[in-house]
Formats: C-alpha cells, structure tokens, sequence
C-alpha cells in the first residue's frame, strides 16, 4: 500500500507477517499538499521483547499522525488481532480511516458488511476499499489524506 501511494518502492513488500519491523517513511505530492506516510510494524499480540518492541513503536507512530489509518485484509475480515485494535483505537484522538484492502478477492455484499461492521464497533472518519496491488482506490485515499 505505502508503494502504491508514494509512487516507489519504499517498503518491502512480502507474504511473510512482520516484515516491517520499523517506522518506514514514505512522502508523496498531491497538489500543493505533500503527505508523509509512516508505515508501522503491524500491531499484534507481543510473546517476544522484540515483538513487544515492534508494536510500542506502531502505537507510537499512531499517536504522533494526523491521521491513522487501519489497514484490514478484506479476505481476513475482523479477527482477534483486529478487534484488539479497534478497542485501543478508540483512544487515539485523531482522524480514522478505514481501508479495506484485497477488494478484488472477495464479494461486495461481503466488503459491505465488514465495513459495516467494522464501522459499527468503532467509527471512522473515512472509509476504503481498495486493492493495493492493481492500485484501485488509491487516487481517492491519497486526495482524501492531502485534504
């Protein structure tokens, strides 16, 4: 995702879980905005003083932003990891955005009720759904986060 918005290849991209293991900037012009993306480890149940690490430094991230995205893999949909999120996002006072990713791996009837449920547990600001990889969805995302 963070490729696809900035243009380049910033960060690895990888099927493996836990690849980013640090804060990953990212800048991008839109207009006469320019946004700089941080792109955090992924934020899950620590077992490891590295893991425990890794995900202080995500909500770290978070806290500073002035606005925090939550990226969920539509195929995924909520899972235990997901709903920890959701529950400490709540208190993070910044804009939210949720994007769905993988939106062309799955039904729409099923992208709407994950939004809808998603948005249910906790509101967001915004809401998209996208495919990282063929880059749909990205142009709105990138205006709405340049507004």
């Amino acid at each position: 995702l963070l490729n696809g918005l900035v243009g380049s290849k910033v960060s690895i991209v990888s099927h493996k879980v836990q690849t980013t293991r640090a804060l990953v900037r990212g800048i991008a012009m839109v207009g006469p905005a320019q946004i700089i993306f941080v792109d955090t480890p992924g934020i899950f149940r620590p077992k490891r003083r590295l893991d425990r690490a890794m995900v202080t430094s995500a909500w770290a991230g978070a806290g500073d932003a002035d606005a925090v995205c939550l990226l969920v893999d539509a195929r995924k949909g909520l899972d235990e990891e997901s709903e920890a999120i959701l529950r400490k996002l709540g208190d993070v006072k910044r804009t939210r955005i949720l994007i769905l990713n993988k939106i062309d791996l799955i039904e729409r009837s099923k992208l709407l009720a994950l939004s809808a449920a998603i948005n249910e547990k906790l509101a967001f600001d915004h809401t998209f759904m996208i495919s990282a990889l063929k880059g749909d969805g990205l142009d709105k995302l990138r205006e709405t986060l340049a507004g």
